[in-house]
């Protein structure tokens, strides 16, 4: 079967951009690529051991092409990994390689190894560069893109990081293949953000085509990955380390999704589960605020549901726990809650000073679907 084209993104800021590759079976074109942006003294690959038993070796062989001397560093898989005990292990094996500024780190994997990989990246040597190659949906549409990088703590998400661009970012749909159906489907609750957010037709494009992203067909992978991207990255251009907060617009959701990941201990929902459950609070938020209506939270619920993602709250979580989390959130300002919120699909606001018992009242509709009218 004849392959879709490469698509080629750019992803333009002050300080110089960098391109976007996307395909299918591009993952071997990896060095090639990158040997016609930059020369390089070595490169490292840091992958899971479940993601670098997959797939380290064909990029390893693709960097040989570039680099002669190429590295491979393993951790466990998990967002547990994401930690201060990982980084400093990270920071150390590459002390002992040897690694000088003039070395790639090269991110091989999904979310967590993205952000783990590249907060070592921006931190080592006061900062190496970074190539991203995201092995799981929700990589490839969110986290590889715009080089927002960090660790968690134990009460807060990604709260250590820092902003550190990629020099590259090359997205291979064929690697798609290997993630579990949950995996897979947690990857479509931020394309689902997207067109929510930012783009009403996008929105529509993926309620047309659920049964070709259930089969994972690869032109509508293609297609639904680089308009994300493309969204992503229009955002970050104009506001690359979210001063003027229009970057908070990337966050629908996610308000609702870090204290539910932070209380589940980070294993009990996938990060898309916990976006695409926290979606679902923030619509049922905004209608209890006046800013959307019922047909709104249906139709964004029924899209997440034929995608077989959660839109249902599980009954007996400590409520107030959760709105306690929340004020650990990065978008609380003086202990005032804030949250991103849609006035209509496409467009959504970042809203102060939402009232704890509006906050509460949807977390309680939250457990049932659809919400009452």
């Amino acid at each position: 079967m004849t392959q879709p084209p490469v698509h080629t993104l750019s992803v333009d800021l002050p300080q110089g951009g960098y391109p976007i590759w996307i395909g299918t079976g591009i993952l071997g074109q990896l060095g090639p690529r990158l040997g016609e942006l930059a020369s390089a003294t070595s490169a490292v690959v840091i992958a899971d051991a479940q993601v670098a038993e997959l797939f380290a070796s064909q990029v390893e062989e693709s960097l040989r092409q570039w680099v002669p001397c190429v590295h491979r560093l393993v951790f466990p898989p998990g967002e547990e990994s994401k930690s201060v005990r990982q980084a400093e292990r990270l920071w150390q094996q590459l002390l002992d390689l040897g690694t000088d500024r003039r070395a790639v780190v090269v991110a091989l994997g999904g979310g967590v190894t993205g952000d783990l990989a590249g907060f070592v990246a921006a931190t080592f040597a006061r900062g190496i560069r970074l190539v991203q190659v995201p092995t799981t949906l929700l990589a490839q549409v969110d986290s590889s893109v715009g080089g927002k990088v960090g660790i968690n703590l134990p009460g807060a998400k990604n709260i250590v990081g820092a902003f550190w661009q990629p020099l590259a970012v090359l997205i291979d749909t064929a690697v798609l293949d290997s993630l579990p159906a949950n995996q897979y489907r947690a990857g479509l609750a931020e394309v689902v953000k997207y067109g929510v957010i930012l783009d009403a037709d996008f929105f529509a494009y993926v309620e047309q085509n659920t049964q070709a992203l259930g089969q994972r067909r690869p032109e509508v992978l293609q297609t639904i990955i680089a308009r994300s991207c493309q969204l992503k990255a229009q955002v970050v251009a104009q506001d690359e380390r979210e001063t003027s907060g229009l970057r908070a617009v990337l966050n629908y959701g996610h308000t609702f999704a870090h204290a539910l990941e932070s209380a589940g201990q980070y294993s009990r929902w996938l990060h898309g589960e916990a976006v695409s459950l926290g979606m679902n609070c923030a619509a049922l938020l905004a209608r209890r605020l006046g800013r959307v209506d019922q047909a709104f939270c249906l139709r964004q619920g029924r899209l997440l549901e034929e995608l077989e993602l959660p839109v249902r709250l599980p009954p007996g979580l400590d409520h107030q726990r959760l709105l306690e989390l929340m004020h650990h959130d990065k978008k609380a300002q003086a202990g005032r809650l804030r949250f991103v919120l849609p006035r209509r699909l496409g467009q959504v606001e970042l809203v102060e000073g939402v009232p704890s018992q509006e906050v509460l009242a949807a977390l309680a509709e939250a457990e049932q679907f659809p919400p009452q009218a």
